[in-house]
């Protein structure tokens, strides 16, 4: 695989909107000339230099609508949008960082302008959940803006947004005929960034209240309502469709039955904690846990994984407490309630993915197991090298479902 960043941590951040290459997200030489830039550069280099092409693709834009060029501004705003979200990744952790709240508005502020250059202009929702609503945008299938067509609610994982998703999914879903339902839902973009509220197991209350909105919009065919999640919601997904009913479809990229399963795997093979004390991971002896702890803050992608991005999604501040939260994320007992027609997908080298055969087997629904290869380009989490080829064959399945 094309290696673009010298940080390992920064690659995997900065390869990211190469994904999103088909659907205007970025180009190759874009994200190339910032690698360049980064070179041996820490997480403030990397922000900087992300923060730079966003701030220019931005004022391009500007100029470019002020010139009566709608269409290109449109697609230099919602560019824009990718390149700030990308900014930031580095950067998570409690307490929020300033760099990290400001390219988020940023972002924000770039995808609303050019989402509102779209015919019909699309405007930010707002989903009633609790005492904060969770926003949200719903983008129009091609060439249907005026007709009642199947929608894809589209869920999140653990620090995706929802300009990520649509590049990821939405605009292939369009493009496709589908309206598709963008959200942050808790421990996601707004609702963690802005308002400090965590994640949560129970996605079939989150997901509830988003098919109860759904079902407000004219445009939608009450009928055939289909929910997808990518990374974590691959796991939210399914986990809310078990407690909801009035789904046509699901979708999960990837199959992921719990969180805590690769936890404990990792726990085993990489930090050296016995079989029988990984079962239970929240009761671990302290030595143990501090043991765990320094070989976790000793290693960067760890470190960002654990501390960084786990401790600011759950809301925890300390190790044992993050691995206490994660233990409820678990399709134990649920997976058996999903009635909908479910899409599994399983990319070859997704550790994530391990147990989708076994999720499979536990599905009492019409089910398919869907399988991507690195021969295809297409073997890593969420496919994301060949995103294309994702979005072509979920949505050929989709499209078989709701026929």
């Amino acid at each position: 695989m094309t290696v673009l960043f010298r940080n390992e941590l920064h690659d995997d951040f900065g390869m990211w909107p190469l994904g999103y290459i088909p659907y205007g997200g970025a180009d190759f030489g874009e994200v190339a000339a910032i690698a360049r830039a980064v070179s041996d550069g820490d997480d403030a280099a990397f922000y900087q230099a992300w923060v730079i092409a966003a701030d220019r693709l931005a004022q391009q834009a500007t100029e470019t609508l002020q010139n009566g060029h709608r269409r290109s501004a449109r697609e230099l705003f919602v560019r824009a949008s990718v390149f700030y979200a990308t900014s930031y990744h580095p950067l998570y952790g409690n307490p929020v960082d300033p760099r990290l709240l400001a390219a988020f508005r940023n972002q924000v502020e770039m995808l609303e302008k050019g989402l509102g250059l779209l015919e019909p202009p699309v405007r930010r929702l707002q989903i009633s959940f609790g005492q904060t609503p969770m926003p949200a945008y719903l983008i129009l299938a091609v060439g249907c803006e005026d007709r009642v067509r199947p929608l894809i609610i589209f869920t999140n994982g653990y620090d995706a947004t929802m300009t990520d998703m649509y590049f990821a999914s939405a605009v292939a879903a369009s493009r496709r005929g589908y309206h598709s339902l963008l959200f942050d839902g808790p421990g996601q973009g707004a609702m963690l960034f802005e308002h400090g509220i965590p994640i949560r197991p129970d996605w079939e209350t989150v997901v509830n209240a988003v098919v109860d909105f759904a079902l407000t919009l004219p445009l939608v065919d009450p009928k055939r309502i289909a929910l997808s999640g990518w990374s974590l919601g691959g796991y939210l997904a399914p986990r809310g469709a078990s407690g909801e009913p009035r789904l046509a479809a699901l979708i999960a990229d990837p199959a992921t039955w719990s969180i805590v399963g690769p936890l404990k795997q990792m726990l085993v093979h990489k930090l050296g904690v016995s079989p029988a004390s990984a079962a239970n991971p929240g009761t671990l002896d302290p030595s143990v846990l501090d043991r765990i702890e320094s070989v976790v803050r000793a290693n960067t992608g760890l470190r960002w994984k654990f501390i960084n991005r786990g401790f600011m999604v759950h809301g925890v501040t300390t190790l044992r407490d993050y691995l206490l939260a994660v233990t409820p994320f678990t399709m134990e007992g649920r997976a058996q309630l999903i009635q909908c027609p479910t899409l599994l997908t399983m990319a070859e080298n997704d550790m994530i993915a391990a147990d989708a055969p076994a999720f499979y087997e536990a599905l009492r629904c019409p089910k398919t197991l869907m399988r991507f290869s690195a021969a295809e380009g297409a073997g890593d989490h969420c496919e994301m090298y060949n995103r294309s080829l994702l979005n072509r064959r979920a949505l050929d399945w989709l499209d078989q479902v709701l026929r």
